[in-house]
This record gives structure tokens, sequence and C-alpha cells, in this order.
């Protein structure tokens, strides 16, 4: 694999990935659920939630790195806030 560039925190980034996907796949197995209407007026489940999460973090990552409001890891922060309020009101 050395064409690409794998550093700790990509690899760290991928781990993390997969093992949302295999928990959620796991959870949707043994807990399944009913959509659910949120704030957004759309019917949502867990995955598509954390799909609207990993999408909207990207985006905030991507705003952050671009107007350079404060060092990056702070990002995770603003990240983990989102994910909460979207797992809370979506």
């Amino acid at each position: 694999m050395a064409w690409m560039a794998w550093t700790v925190p990509t690899a760290i980034f991928f781990a993390v990935i997969a093992s949302l996907l295999v928990i959620f796949t796991i959870l949707a197995i043994k807990y399944p659920e009913t959509p659910r209407t949120g704030i957004l007026r759309i019917e949502t489940t867990r995955g598509d939630r954390l799909f609207i999460t990993l999408l909207g973090s990207a985006f905030i990552n991507l705003i952050w790195l671009g107007l350079e409001v404060a060092p990056q890891p702070y990002a995770l922060l603003a990240c983990l806030v989102y994910a909460v309020a979207v797992f809370r009101w979506v």
C-alpha cells in the first residue's frame, strides 16, 4: 500500500467509520426501529441520521479549514455538538 500516504490520523478516521457502520448494523439487527419524523419533517432511521451527521461533519471541517476559525481539533467539538443535535432532533 505504498501508493497511498497512510498516516495514523487517516487510519483512525477509517477505523472509526468502519466501527460505526458495524455498530449501527448490529443495532439495526438487534433493535429494529421504525422511522421517526423530526425537525426536517422527513422520516429518518438511525442510519439516515448517521449519514446526515457524517455529511454535515465533513462540511463543518471544510468550512473550518477554509475560514481558519481556530485550530482544527476544535472542529471535532463542533462536530460532536452537531452529531448530538442531529440524533436528538432530526
